[in-house]
């Protein structure tokens, strides 16, 4: 298998971490997203959409959007509950983050990390909004351990891969109390070392 990413973009750092967590060979290539590189006719030919990830299955045939090929690289796994509900809550939430973490939360954290810019010069909504993500990801987090009951599942290795390095796009974590255990924990169970 091969995944095609940057290791900026937390939308493929979900894709390898998935795959290391259940030892699924794979090999990275990487494709810097700031240099264009997703825009060149070959990667067009793989993804026409311009995005990573895009992985390459063992059989030659191309995946994309991280939720989908993580959901696809984890069926049989215990990163998938077991049980059906449990199961649509963890989609819920894949669904959610896409829609109203990633496009607040990434995109400040893009624009200030990798670009440049200063906070003034942001759409304020992306702060606003990112923070609304954040105290809901909170309520649920002091309720539960991880996002859909006692054990990770996709749902946190989806959230953590912007989360974790949301104070890069100015979003301050020490105003949470189950956010930052949530991530350490988390962290753990991926064994990746602690964000900077």
């Amino acid at each position: 298998m091969k995944i095609y990413g940057d290791r900026i973009s937390g939308n493929c750092l979900k894709v390898k971490w998935v795959c290391d967590r259940l030892a699924l060979p794979y090999t990275w290539i990487d494709i810097d997203v700031v240099k264009g590189e997703t825009r060149t006719a070959d990667f067009l030919a793989l993804n026409p959409a311009g995005q990573v990830p895009t992985v390459v299955l063992d059989d030659g045939r191309p995946l994309t959007q991280s939720n989908a090929i993580i959901r696809y690289l984890a069926r049989g796994s215990d990163l998938i509950p077991a049980d059906a509900y449990a199961a649509a809550q963890m989609d819920a939430w894949l669904f959610w983050e896409q829609y109203s973490h990633e496009p607040y939360i990434a995109v400040r954290r893009f624009h200030m990390a990798y670009l440049g810019k200063s906070a003034d010069a942001l759409d304020p909504k992306l702060e606003t909004r990112g923070y609304a993500a954040l105290d809901h990801m909170e309520r649920q987090l002091g309720a539960t351990p991880y996002l859909v009951g006692d054990t990770l599942s996709l749902a946190d290795v989806a959230l953590l891969a912007y989360t974790r390095f949301a104070h890069e796009g100015g979003f301050d974590l020490s105003r949470y109390a189950a956010i930052p255990r949530w991530i350490a924990a988390a962290e753990r169970v991926l064994g990746l070392p602690p964000a900077r």
